[in-house]
């Protein structure tokens, strides 16, 4: 016996079509513009008085960075970041790159690829998806971190040192703040040394 399913005559021929004319680039609206909201939490981030509330805040401000900017390419990102999430790197570029390649213009594809990139110890292509999403969203924390981080797997560590220090002048609670401690790889030249 063969189990057949009925499907109204148009959700197949629209099926059919998005299988055939895959999402183009131009179909992508605009990601929502939460700025306003962000910049408040920057502030509220800079004024935490524990980790544990300052994790909370930046919590908040994933939940804007990961709001995509439509129910396709929200699919997309919620797929990459679930296979990153079980160490399928591979699947995780595949449905980052085709975020990206449909939404452009949308700082979180490129942050989250490179985040791929970086678990991938391939920092350079880390820092390229890390640039592009900073030029789209300047004040996008994590990209900031992420961007010390990949540099300093570079060894870039001036330029490591600077990207750091720009991050944690927004949220100096960061995990990676440990880096620029006394005594850290990304400390400040002459921070920890000691005389002999």
């Amino acid at each position: 016996m063969f189990l057949v399913l009925f499907r109204p005559p148009f959700a197949l021929a629209a099926a059919l079509t998005a299988a055939a004319f895959p999402a183009q680039a131009s179909d992508c609206p605009d990601a929502p513009d939460h700025s306003t909201p962000l910049e408040a939490l920057m502030e509220e981030v800079q004024d935490a008085e524990s980790e544990t509330q300052a994790r909370e805040i930046a919590n908040r401000m994933w939940e804007y960075w990961a709001d995509a900017p439509n129910a396709q390419a929200q699919a997309m990102l919620d797929r990459g970041m679930t296979k990153r999430s079980a160490f399928d790197f591979l699947g995780a570029l595949a449905d980052f790159d085709q975020l990206i390649a449909y939404c452009p213009d949308y700082a979180e594809g490129y942050n989250q690829r490179a985040f791929v990139h970086y678990l991938r110890r391939d920092f350079a292509a880390a820092l390229t998806d890390l640039d592009r999403a900073l030029d789209l969203s300047p004040r996008h924390i994590a990209a900031m971190s992420g961007r010390a981080l990949s540099l300093y797997g570079l060894s870039r560590l001036e330029e490591a040192r600077e990207a750091l220090t720009a991050a944690l002048a927004l949220n100096p609670w960061l995990p990676e703040r440990y880096l620029a401690e006394p005594g850290g790889p990304l400390a400040p030249p002459g921070d920890g040394d000691v005389e002999l």
